[in-house]
């Protein structure tokens, strides 16, 4: 009997050990983002990435996933964002040409006087106002995207 119960102890043990799985590593991805096109190399381009519906429109930068900023050369500017873990991801960018880190407006008119872009946007207007649903796109490998700069 002791010997049949040490047998199932070991058999149980090596069933455990054998079953034990390491948890799925997460793959993380990279994005970058190109912006051509700028009116000027005046400033920085600051670019908000946003990872859930309602997160944009964020004139005041409050509901981004990340953000970063990058210098510009030759009108143009570049950024990469690592580690992101596969999902849907909107990108908005600002060319800040005098770095206050805001959409600035024009003189009593709600429009930005510093060009903006929303992933997947061509224009932006009152009937096409920026949403997440629109601006979204699938991150499932490392990826490039260009975002258009509008100047309104």
């Amino acid at each position: 009997m002791k010997k049949t119960i040490k047998k199932f102890t070991i058999f149980s043990l090596l069933i455990g050990l054998f079953s034990f799985t390491a948890p799925d590593q997460e793959k993380n991805y990279s994005l970058t983002i190109k912006v051509e096109n700028l009116r000027n190399s005046k400033g920085v381009v600051k670019y908000a990435l946003y990872n859930r519906d309602g997160s944009i429109p964020d004139e005041k930068y409050e509901r981004y996933f990340r953000k970063g900023i990058a210098k510009i050369s030759n009108d143009r500017s570049t950024l990469t964002f690592n580690n992101l873990p596969t999902g849907k991801y909107a990108v908005s960018i600002l060319h800040d040409e005098n770095e206050n880190g805001k959409i600035d407006k024009k003189f009593l008119v709600p429009m930005p006087n510093e060009g903006v872009g929303i992933s997947n946007y061509e224009s932006i207007g009152l009937f096409n106002r920026p949403n997440f649903s629109k601006a979204s796109f699938q991150v499932d490998s490392s990826i490039t995207i260009d975002v258009k700069i509008i100047y309104m």
